[in-house]
């Protein structure tokens, strides 16, 4: 494991053992208090963030490393200074970049012209940290985390797309319910799906709201994405239908209620569901820490 730029790089094996690992490291954080001593990470940061730039920044000083913040006042990396030059001289200093972009291929040019190890905290395309984080939240509340099933209801994002690649590399069953025209992207889901046979998990995609029936747990996100101008007026009439509330709840029989964050309270999901007591909403964004810790420490020990 050289870099984390997607979840669908990892393997069952690969994917297991940061998950333990991460357990490791909440359970038992004094003994990973100088796992990354002497070791420097640079985040450059295209997009505004609260949970990762503080889960990242809080988790490095734990593990007893330095983080530098750059945020890009000026554009997008590439503007002002070449991304290839933006790789090359960071790896002069540090030991890591961790790069929340816009576009993917800004991730990719990270990867390939630097020499330190980048980690993907958000594309267009993936948001792996996010993925991993959810996946450590659920194998807290299932013994074998392969038996949940997980139903995502929304706007297939870059969110969804890590979704699907973990849960078909862990084995899980997963649905994704999406109105037409706002499904994953046609080579993810394709790939995911090969990965889920052969992985024993099963990964249907459907727009009737009514495949929601047999979930353990449902996960929604914002049915606008950072940077989308669709007016929200326009959003609310096609996505009402797929709103997470109590009745939803109820319809799958799901236990548990997740969302990356920020949420549209009322929009999305209602504050019942949101703050109710299946809500793992803040255990997501506590395991963000420990779920990137632990990559942290897979690439850097």
């Amino acid at each position: 494991m050289k870099h984390l730029l997607s979840i669908k790089e990892l393997s069952q094996t690969q994917l297991l053992d940061i998950l333990a690992l991460a357990k490791k490291i909440k359970a038992n954080p004094a003994e990973y208090r100088r796992a990354l001593d002497g070791k420097s990470v640079v985040m450059l940061f295209e997009k505004p963030s609260l949970r990762t730039r503080v889960s990242f920044d809080i988790g490095i000083n734990k593990l007893g490393g330095h983080c530098l913040y750059l945020d890009q006042q000026n554009g997008a990396l590439g503007k002002r200074e070449s991304v290839e030059d933006f790789a090359t001289n960071i790896s002069c200093w540090a030991d890591a970049i961790v790069a929340r972009t816009y576009s993917h291929t800004t991730i990719e040019k990270l990867a390939k012209h630097g020499s330190v190890p980048v980690i993907n905290a958000l594309s267009d395309l993936y948001h792996p940290c996010q993925a991993l984080a959810d996946f450590l939240s659920l194998s807290e509340q299932f013994d074998d985390v392969s038996k949940a099933k997980l139903a995502y209801v929304g706007d297939g994002n870059n969110v969804t797309h890590s979704l699907i690649y973990g849960a078909a590399i862990l084995g899980l069953t997963m649905t994704v319910i999406c109105p037409e025209g706002y499904f994953p992207d046609a080579l993810v889901v394709t790939e995911a799906q090969a990965l889920a046979a052969k992985n024993g998990g099963k990964l249907t995609l459907s727009a009737d709201i009514n495949q929601i029936e047999g979930h353990d747990a449902i996960y929604t996100d914002t049915w606008i994405s950072m940077g989308d101008e669709t007016s929200l007026t326009e959003i609310k009439e096609r996505f009402s239908p797929y709103q997470v509330n109590a009745e939803l709840m109820a319809k799958a029989g799901a236990k548990y209620f997740m969302h990356c964050l920020p949420a549209h309270r009322g929009v999305e999901v209602t504050d019942e569901v949101m703050d109710g007591k299946g809500s793992l909403i803040l255990d997501q964004a506590e395991n963000r820490m420990h779920a990137q810790n632990a990559v942290l420490v897979t690439l850097l020990s």
